[in-house]
């Protein structure tokens, strides 16, 4: 298995401290990148009043620059807000700064506000993203097109630097929903499975992504974003990450997301019903185990893991990097 972490940087309650946080995210991922960790993965929000940083893309650089081996990318940028071109054109720079070590991961968005910001209606997100997925494999392949669709017509475009990656970067998406597991399988390089649907969810969905791709030729490359903590103790992780986690589950519930409708009300997103099954978190051996029978569930061998939580702000990051450092030297190694 491979281990990277997924990083929201925020700082609640009105964003006053984001270049310190900055800089935290940085220094955990330099840890992460020294204890065995494969990755780190940054999101996109716009006019998230505890200032969500809303270019991963210039936050993976900054940490590419700070590392030697680690893969950078994004989970997700919201696509259907980007213009292809400019996007394909932005990845290659990364890709070239980083010598190979950027994985585009990109997804359709469900925040309204989001779509508000570019004005741009939520309703052709799905046509738009097809649209641009396309457009992006032929600016990479470097060769001169043309496109004529519902939302962009180009001509004569062919662009420059090509990638330093061969053939081109690696572009995943991310979906919590079938219709995105398969548009992965179709059309992508990997499917990111969304970090709050439980094991019997994604099972379901890692399935419909396995079957698509395998239907068009490929082979399946699978990672589940996961909200996981390890500590000393399972008291201690739920001690310390709980409140994170479960105040993220009740912004997402009071959102409307697919995964928290079956509950009725906000009381009902606690602990005590989110750790089974939907959580990975609690001492060193309880960890791995968790890990060996997710992968043994869903056939990943890739886990993006959700330490740090933007509607709260925490953990901290003194308690996050003892965090990476136990994954590091009790669980990793133990999940090969």
């Amino acid at each position: 298995m491979k281990f990277g972490i997924y990083s929201s940087i925020a700082d609640p309650p009105a964003g006053a401290n984001l270049a310190l946080k900055v800089e935290e995210v940085v220094s955990e991922a330099k840890l992460a990148e020294s204890v065995g960790f494969d990755s780190c993965f940054f999101g996109e929000h716009h006019q998230d009043k505890d200032g969500f940083l809303p270019s991963p893309l210039i936050v993976a650089a900054a940490v590419a620059a700070q590392t030697t081996t680690l893969n950078v990318g994004t989970s997700v940028i919201l696509l259907p807000l980007h213009h292809p071109v400019k996007l394909a054109e932005e990845v290659i720079t990364l890709d070239i700064v980083s010598r190979g070590r950027f994985i585009l991961g990109v997804g359709l968005g469900y925040q309204p506000v989001d779509f508000r910001t570019f004005d741009i209606p939520i309703e052709s997100r799905v046509s738009r993203f097809e649209e641009e997925i396309e457009i992006i494999r032929q600016c990479w392949s470097g060769e001169r097109f043309n496109f004529s669709g519902e939302h962009f017509n180009l001509e004569n475009v062919a662009i420059r630097p090509l990638p330093y990656s061969d053939p081109s970067p690696r572009l995943w998406i991310g979906a919590s929903r079938a219709p995105g597991a398969r548009r992965a399988g179709l059309i992508a390089d990997g499917f990111v499975a969304g970090p709050s649907t439980d094991l019997k969810s994604t099972v379901a969905l890692t399935s419909v992504y396995d079957q698509a791709a395998k239907s068009s030729g490929k082979a399946p490359v699978l990672c589940l974003m996961r909200d996981s903590w390890v500590a000393r103790t399972r008291a201690e992780a739920e001690r310390v990450y709980g409140p994170e986690v479960i105040d993220a589950y009740k912004y997402y519930w009071r959102n409307g997301l697919n995964e928290f409708r079956q509950y009725t009300a906000e009381g009902e997103i606690n602990i005590d019903n989110m750790a089974p099954d939907r959580l990975i978190i609690g001492e060193p051996q309880e960890v791995v185990e968790d890990f060996h029978r997710w992968k043994e569930a869903t056939g990943a061998d890739y886990f993006l893991l959700r330490l740090r939580h933007a509607h709260s702000g925490g953990p901290s990051h003194e308690r996050i990097l003892e965090a990476i450092q136990l994954f590091g030297e009790e669980v990793i190694p133990h999940c090969q």
